[in-house]
């Protein structure tokens, strides 16, 4: 008989294609009367917002505006500036948000909770071609209490029981559809080293999987090589090969390799094999426990960090044993890359390791063991920098004309885990107001 675990997986599996990127409009008529649009959104009249002030948060420029108010129209920023200096054009819905503030919607750059849980990414020891937007499922309720805790835009991957998983989705968290939740596909390769993976099938060591890597991203680049060819009239047409299809997307700069690397000794690989080696565009994507210590060598090489869900080095006997690290202090890892010279730092949740709704005491996390805040740098690691980092942010990350209307109402600096998102717009949409739905967090 199977086991009850074994045929709930099947049931899922069976479930999946008719649950992940349905339509949730509830079956409404097709002769029901189409919902008008409201201020902001795509479609409808202007909207303005006041707030007593405004994060910024560019990645180069003045950071923040007092007093100051937001033009929103057709879901794009339009105009942000100071109240005093800023006309509001006729017709634009004005909403006064008294002594509160404004951000730009939050990132976070490693998750795993975006719809189901039945995709098998450890198959084989690197499954490059392995899709995690398949899973996605719209308005799913785990990423609605992201939401509510002011996480508009994340990168769902796959696992890291293998040392590559497959491909991750940018995707925004408050879509309504599919089609308009998905910022890019692929958001990035999900790339895997100690941890986890030594736990596969045979047991793998590292020098084992490194070559194994190393001889997987070898044969991706010489694919994406013919395809270059054949592109420059210098050879005939490839055939197109699923597997290495993200790969060429890597050396084409299309996209980014989201790493799940840890310890010092592990980070120090990455950069080696993957960034000096290799050339291909790759970030820190946990960077915990002493993985702080190669933040100059990962400055040198262009190399960001996005920290989590760790955000502390501890001197513990266990940790000792398996990282290496032993700290003369309870540390702040962001700290740690921070104080090497590092300024594009940012924070993740691993979601559900630590819940989606958390990423903001993440920042607040870092900011109470060593991390400085006083050039907004928690803000910036929550916003624009995992936009850089990912390559998205001429939608995202800051509040400037032209991107993306994600915005946050929150009740003070994002830092401080006592201020509370009150209102989050996706694309100039209203998606959460506690003040007048029931508050999810």
């Amino acid at each position: 008989m199977r086991s009850l675990s074994t045929c709930l997986l099947a049931a899922l599996a069976l479930a999946a294609p008719l649950g992940a990127h349905a339509s949730t409009s509830g079956g409404a008529s097709a002769n029901a009367p189409a919902p008008i649009a409201q201020p902001g959104e795509l479609g409808g009249r202007g909207l303005a917002l006041r707030a007593a002030k405004i994060l910024t948060v560019p990645l180069e420029g003045r950071q923040f505006v007092d007093n100051g108010v937001v033009l929103v129209k057709d879901g794009k920023i339009e105009a942000v500036g100071s109240a005093r200096d800023t006309a509001v054009p006729a017709g634009y819905e004005v909403v006064d948000l008294g002594d509160q503030w404004l951000m730009p919607g939050m990132i976070d750059l490693h998750s795993h909770i975006a719809g189901t849980f039945d995709i098998n990414d450890s198959v084989y020891l690197t499954n490059p071609g392995l899709r995690a937007s398949t899973a996605v499922r719209p308005q799913d309720r785990k990423m609605e209490m992201g939401l509510a805790g002011g996480v508009t835009t994340i990168l769902f991957i796959p696992g890291s029981a293998t040392n590559i998983g497959g491909q991750g989705i940018l995707y925004k968290t408050g879509s309504a559809d599919y089609e308009s939740g998905t910022v890019r596909n692929p958001g990035s390769m999900k790339l895997a080293q100690a941890g986890n993976p030594e736990r596969w099938t045979i047991n793998p060591g590292r020098s084992f999987m490194n070559w194994n890597l190393r001889n997987t991203l070898v044969r991706g680049i010489a694919y994406a090589k013919h395809w270059e060819a054949w592109r420059n009239g210098k050879g005939p047409k490839p055939e197109r090969n699923p597997q290495f299809e993200v790969i060429r997307s890597l050396y084409e700069k299309e996209t980014q390799i989201s790493t799940h690397t840890q310890i010092y000794q592990v980070v120090n690989e990455t950069l080696t094999l993957v960034a000096e080696e290799l050339h291909l565009p790759v970030y820190i994507d946990h960077g915990t426990f002493d993985g702080w210590r190669a933040a100059a060598r990962a400055k040198s090489l262009g190399v960001n960090a996005i920290v989590g869900p760790r955000e502390i080095d501890v001197p513990s006997y266990g940790f000792i044993r398996w990282s290496g690290s032993n700290p003369e202090k309870i540390g702040g890892c962001a700290a740690g890359y921070q104080e090497a010279g590092m300024d594009m730092v940012g924070f993740n949740t691993d979601a559900p390791v630590v819940p989606q709704e958390e990423l903001q005491l993440q920042a607040g996390m870092g900011a109470r063991y060593g991390f400085k805040t006083d050039r907004l740098q928690a803000v910036r690691g929550l916003t624009i920098v995992p936009a850089v980092t990912a390559g998205i942010q001429n939608r995202v990350g800051s509040i400037e004309p032209g991107k993306d209307a994600d915005l946050l109402v929150i009740t003070g600096d994002p830092a401080d885990p006592r201020s509370s998102v009150e209102r989050v717009y996706v694309d100039g949409q209203k998606v959460y107001d506690p003040s007048i739905q029931r508050r999810r967090w």
